[in-house]
């Protein structure tokens, strides 16, 4: 299958990001968000990240007017999905949420579109259960920020067609990405392991380290990019909890979260997105 139209449900960080880099690969993209603030916030931040590019050097501007008239916004469902070949839900890490839009996705979409799901936690499976088109459901798990980060992991539901996962793959490669295929167990690679790490990291915070100094041997030390605390502020600390708690519902207490996290979320230091976390944004 060839594709040509994707459509990108949710205009947070991770749609929008989405939505920039299929744009930019030659795709055409409708973006959809039930909030008109956040479709303008998501514009707002796309045209921002272009632009750098742009200033950079790293694109043309030309190229970068095309990839944004080949962006529609809409609050609409049915527009995102009626002339998709591939649909990308990118909405909050709920499941009963999730259910709700692959029964709307299903009844929307073309027969043969390809509906993707960027959970970060959630099992594909799970997800496509509440469906009769398991075959055409896929996780595509893209990491934030989605401009810059090369991986992206793929996961496979139990009936997800081998057609539509060499068709997601090469979508992701178009974009210039990296896909990494995860078996669809809770969490899949990245955040069962890099959850482990962000709850240890609360643990060190609640028994007195203080973040900088944990991020600051962490980079220094083990080699990240980016130390934990600065991780966990940039992905948010309620979506690294729920992630947590799906893991621990399927795998056991290993994995719950640390009541400091769940602290911090009722407290609302979420990180970035609400301007305060382990630091001031």
């Amino acid at each position: 299958m060839k594709l040509r139209n994707i459509g990108v449900i949710g205009a947070g960080a991770m749609g929008s990001g989405i939505a920039q880099v299929s744009a930019v690969a030659g795709y055409n993209v409708v973006l959809q968000d039930v909030y008109s603030d956040a479709l303008l916030r998501a514009r707002v931040s796309i045209e921002k990240s272009l632009s750098k590019l742009v200033s950079k050097e790293k694109m043309a501007k030309a190229d970068m007017d095309a990839a944004l008239d080949r962006i529609q916004f809409t609050t609409a469902l049915k527009d995102a999905c009626k002339d998709a070949d591939l649909v990308i839900e990118a909405v909050f890490e709920n499941l009963e949420l999730k259910h709700n839009m692959f029964r709307k996705l299903e009844e929307l979409c073309k027969k043969e579109a390809i509906l993707g799901t960027n959970t970060s936690a959630l099992p594909i499976t799970e997800i496509a259960s509440v469906t009769n088109c398991g075959d055409k459901i896929i996780g595509i798990h893209f990491m934030n920020p989605v401009p810059l980060m090369k991986g992206v992991e793929i996961i496979s539901g139990q009936l997800t067609s081998d057609e539509n996962r060499k068709t997601v793959i090469d979508y992701v490669r178009k974009l210039g990405k990296e896909p990494i295929e995860a078996v669809d167990f809770a969490g899949f690679i990245v955040s069962r392991l890099l959850d482990v790490l962000l709850n240890e990291t609360i643990k060190l915070v609640q028994e007195g380290n203080k973040p900088e100094d944990i991020d600051k041997a962490m980079e220094l030390c083990a080699g990240h990019p980016m130390g934990p605390c600065r991780l966990l502020d940039l992905v948010g600390a309620e979506i690294a909890m729920h992630g947590m708690e799906i893991m621990e519902r399927d795998f056991g207490d290993g994995y719950k979260p640390h009541p400091l996290l769940k602290k911090r979320v009722l407290a609302g230091l979420l990180g970035r997105k609400t301007g305060r976390g382990f630091y001031e944004y």
